[in-house]
């Protein structure tokens, strides 16, 4: 985790299906691509960013995301998002998130995440369904 500096980014990228579309994924009717995912595909890059640096047994968990989605994309589309670390505050980390496709920026905003013992979160989660 000491390696972690701003200024660390990722990539990724995926093609617009009818599997992530408004339509498919039910967050509208067209055949667009979804704001979910494209949301999801920020939260990937952001994961990419800072998963060689984690710890064994450390991950992240998304906690925020303030995102605007500004332009659609037809299937058939390649969008790629980009992840760049801005700010780290202990475990609390804050990303600049954008997705663009070949004709513009799609999407962009600030995402945050906190790093997590994998294990020590899991084990929490389930005494909190045990307590119910």
């Amino acid at each position: 985790m000491n390696e972690l500096k701003a200024g660390l980014t990722a990539t990724v990228s995926e093609t617009v299906l009818h599997t992530n579309t408004a339509a498919a994924v039910g967050s509208g009717l067209l055949n667009v691509y979804a704001t979910p995912a494209m949301i999801a595909l920020m939260e990937k890059a952001a994961v990419e960013t800072i998963a060689p640096f984690l710890e064994k047994n450390y991950g992240s968990v998304g906690t925020k995301m303030n995102i605007s989605h500004d332009n659609a994309t037809l299937p058939g589309n390649v969008v790629t998002a980009t992840a760049e670390l801005t700010e780290i505050d202990g475990r609390r980390l804050v990303f600049k998130v954008s997705a663009q496709d070949k004709y513009s920026i799609i999407g962009q905003g600030l995402h945050e995440r906190f790093i997590i013992n994998n294990e020590k979160f899991m084990e929490k989660l389930k005494n909190k369904v045990v307590k119910k």
